[in-house]
């Protein structure tokens, strides 16, 4: 495989990653390309397959593991996965782009794992757990169950933070957008 620099943000559900995420992919300058991650889930409504995920089934997303197709991977909840295609990194590396990842905690750590050298790992640190709450309850796209899902897998993932190369707070998200700006040009110049 080709390589170039990657871009890991990750975070608990509802800290500001995916607006980040889609704010750095906005300066062209940078030259940043989405990793779009794979998913076993249905898509949510607006998503666009090929876009927002590669929606696959549960089944083909087993049978890319066994093929080894996959950098990284993680069944998030009971047959819902989440991954990043190995011919996903190659599509964009060929493209002469930075490759940047909005990705669940443990697929960040495993990228990082595997690209030590050429990543740069991003937590979004959210104001509070409260502020989270009230941040994936104001989505409405979930049920009370998913929400309380998130929550409890939320105490894990801040656990986790330290474990990243940078922990960027986001108390206020256009300063957010400023320090992450910051951080990612210094990284890919």
């Amino acid at each position: 495989m080709s390589t170039g620099k990657l871009i890991v943000f990750s975070a608990p559900s509802g800290s500001g990653k995916t607006t980040l995420v889609k704010h750095l992919l906005s300066k062209e300058e940078l030259k940043l390309a989405f990793s779009i991650s794979a998913a076993s889930r249905s898509p949510r409504e607006g998503e666009i397959n090929g876009k927002d995920y590669y929606f696959i089934s549960a089944e083909e997303f087993q049978k890319r593991i066994q093929n080894n197709e996959f950098v990284e991977y993680e069944e998030v909840y009971a047959n819902n996965y989440y991954g990043t295609l190995k011919s996903e990194l190659q599509r964009l590396w060929d493209e002469g782009k930075n490759i940047i990842f909005d990705i669940d905690v443990i697929g960040g750590l495993n990228i990082k794992k595997q690209f030590p050298e050429q990543t740069l790992a991003v937590f979004v640190q959210p104001p509070s757990k409260e502020e989270l709450e009230r941040r994936l309850r104001t989505r409405q796209t979930e049920s009370e169950e998913k929400i309380q899902m998130r929550l409890a897998k939320a105490e894990k993932e801040l656990s986790v933070a330290p474990q990243f190369d940078i922990i960027l707070q986001n108390f206020d998200l256009e300063v957010a957008k400023a320090d992450a700006y910051g951080l990612i040009s210094e990284f890919v110049s």
